[in-house]
């Protein structure tokens, strides 16, 4: 599979990039104005723009603007959720739930500084395998 593309509308691009760099293992690929940047893990690219910033932040021709936040996210598998979402707390990191299981995994859903959902999923143990 090739690069996926995900843009999210951040409030602050330069929270956001702390964020997902600190955090979540992203690295900055191109940031060359404060409304935008590309960031990626693996085969995910992921563009960040604010509000009003560059051709996606602009307004819709009947007025509605780009905003943060919503329901649509992107899922990041990791291999010990407890874990992960641990260091998250401590590091100050804002869930919108517990972890929930079901028979797909493990899964919880955290906010980026903006409010832009990320779900951190930890898949099922195959064979007695992590």
């Amino acid at each position: 599979m090739g690069t996926v593309s995900v843009r999210y509308i951040v409030d602050d691009v330069e929270a956001a990039i702390e964020f997902y760099t600190k955090h979540l293992g992203f690295n900055v690929d191109l940031h060359p104005a404060p409304g935008f940047a590309s960031l990626s893990r693996g085969n995910l690219r992921l563009l960040l723009n604010r509000p009003g910033a560059g051709g996606a932040g602009q307004s819709m021709p009947d007025g509605r603007r780009p905003e943060p936040g919503g329901w649509n996210r992107i899922q990041l598998d990791v291999s010990d959720l407890a874990t992960e979402v641990e260091q998250l707390r401590k590091a100050g990191a804002h869930f919108r739930n517990d972890i929930v299981t079901g028979n797909g995994g493990k899964q919880i859903l955290l906010d980026d500084p903006s409010g832009n959902a990320i779900e951190l999923f930890e898949p099922p143990a195959r064979n007695g395998q992590p």
